[in-house]
């Protein structure tokens, strides 16, 4: 192989290359996260024996919104949570419902939200040693900023266990993160992104 057939290929791999780290370096930069979702409280009034209010029908809870992405707004559509019996959601306890709203990057948003609940299906969960689990789950659609513009929406749905005493507060003193049920491919990504370049940077040393 001469020199110029030489040249011409390292200048080809080296192209190559420094388009695949600039596109790394753009997907690193449009990479989005999802926010963090926990229950902060939660009350069942008719489940609490110290009141002996076995009819008031509402249920109370606080929900914890956090953004955790360093330079990207998310706006949020209206967030759903569905309280019932179990995870498969055989039986509704609640439906909750919060507006919609824009949270801006690294903030954190606390919303209370209050349902009315089925008395007969949250009494009807089992009770052990005077507590009872109700799986809690959460649904919205997503949007983020990145600069001037909205991404396409993102729908998300996480949910988690709640467990709830004989006052009808749930046991947990800390936030109960809700996490999602979905693969999480991103960290894919970012390996084989690295792999791809890697193989690139060999061929030039070649």
């Amino acid at each position: 192989m001469s020199d110029s057939d030489g040249g011409c290929c390292r200048c080809c791999c080296s192209f190559i290359f420094t388009l695949g780290l600039t596109a790394l370096f753009m997907w690193l930069s449009l990479r989005t996260s999802n926010p963090k979702c926990s229950i902060e409280n939660f009350y069942l009034p008719s489940l609490d024996t110290t009141l002996k209010n076995p009819n008031d029908t509402a249920l109370n809870l606080t929900l914890k919104l956090e953004n955790t992405n360093k330079d990207k707004g998310i706006k949020y559509d209206a967030v759903k949570v569905a309280v019932s019996d179990s995870q498969n959601r055989n039986h509704v306890v609640a439906n909750v419902s919060v507006p919609g709203f824009y949270q801006g990057h690294k903030k954190k948003a606390e919303k209370n939200g209050t349902g009315t609940a089925n008395l007969t299906v949250a009494s009807q969960v089992t009770s052990n040693n005077g507590t009872r689990v109700f799986w809690v789950d959460l649904s919205t659609s997503v949007k983020f900023k990145i600069m001037f513009w909205y991404t396409k929406k993102h729908k998300i749905r996480v949910g988690a266990n709640v467990t709830v005493n004989a006052t009808g507060v749930k046991v947990e003193r800390k936030g109960i993160k809700l996490k999602s049920m979905a693969p999480r491919m991103g960290s894919f990504c970012v390996v084989m992104g690295s792999l791809l370049n890697f193989l690139v940077f060999s061929l030039l040393n070649f």
